[in-house]
């Protein structure tokens, strides 16, 4: 679409699919789940336009990048994070830091390629997904069950081959509009068996940000892929919280911004509203200089609010 070039790049043992469009200072956007490259289509195409240099992959296990392992232990931030770095000396090894833009999941490896690798960084901007300090006591993936129960879907996300089981049984494109346009800000419950909420049921009619070409997009690679990649994310949570104890208490060090829609369901995660607005965040990245909270927007918000998140991230990064 609008003149977006395609590359394959060889990264860590794996072929790495990315979409990038533009010259200048690289723009690197980082996706979530069950999203791809394609997430950031309105992004990549405004910020070429706009002097930059966008490049955004397909991350480990999802759409056309190909190669990576199955086993949940391949994808915590580590390996992620060591995917983005081998993807920066492949395609801009003449820059040594670059600006990053991440959702979701995308903004969960955005916050730890910071943790990890400052160095390479300019600036950040994440939308949706807060820097989640490591708790010294309590896995993350436990305390997210204690609060909630089995049902949540990041705790039915856990056992292998059982969510992807499920999924086949909805079909892939009802799972991905069932996904993309979920509004509710309460925590979203998979029981097991009982599909979605209960319902197999597809909105009758898509909202206006999101079109049948989107989701025909999304499910066709999906298809192509299948959900393993994308789930095992959530399947290394567990993982993610014993490697990373050496980092208990450290900072976020890179001057970031940070964007959330005020019906996404991650901001009314019990104690986040607090740690984001009452000091918790900005202690843990002292370098945090914005927090903008979107009205009457959810979590896929780069999509749904094109235009107001290209000029949320273009006015930050034109500081440095």
């Amino acid at each position: 679409m609008e003149g977006i070039e395609h590359k394959m790049v060889s990264v860590n043992g794996i072929t790495m699919h990315i979409a990038e469009k533009g010259q200048g200072p690289l723009v690197l956007f980082l996706h979530g789940f069950p999203e791809l490259w394609y997430s950031w289509r309105h992004q990549i195409v405004f910020m070429a336009a706009h002097g930059y240099r966008a490049v955004a992959p397909d991350l480990r296990g999802y759409g056309d990048t190909t190669g990576a392992p199955t086993s949940a232990a391949h994808y915590t931030t580590f390996q992620v994070v060591g995917d983005v770095v081998a993807l920066l000396d492949a395609i801009a090894p003449e820059q040594d830091k670059v600006f990053v833009v991440g959702h979701d999941w995308g903004a969960f490896i955005g916050w730890h390629l910071c943790l990890y690798r400052p160095d390479r960084v300019k600036a950040l901007v994440n939308l949706s997904v807060a820097f989640i300090p490591r708790n010294p006591t309590t896995n993350l993936l436990e305390g997210l069950r204690a609060i909630f129960g089995d049902d949540h879907y990041i705790c039915r996300f856990q056992e292998p081959g059982d969510i992807e089981a499920e999924f086949a049984k909805v079909g892939t494109k009802r799972v991905i509009k069932k996904l993309l346009t979920y509004r509710y800000p309460g925590p979203f419950y998979f029981p097991k068996g009982e599909g979605f909420m209960n319902s197999y049921d597809s909105p009758s009619m898509l909202p206006s940000w999101l079109s049948e070409e989107d989701v025909d997009y999304y499910a066709s690679k999906f298809e192509q892929s299948g959900f393993t990649g994308g789930v095992n994310y959530y399947r290394s949570i567990g993982l993610n919280w014993e490697l990373t104890a050496p980092w208990t208490g450290a900072q976020v060090k890179v001057p970031a911004k940070f964007i959330v829609g005020d019906l996404d369901l991650t901001y009314h995660m019990p104690g986040t509203k607090e740690y984001i607005h009452n000091g918790g965040f900005q202690k843990d990245v002292p370098l945090l200089q914005e927090v903008v909270v979107m009205e009457d927007t959810a979590h896929f918000i780069q999509q749904e609010k094109p235009n107001e998140i290209n000029k949320q991230i273009y006015d930050f990064i034109q500081k440095f």
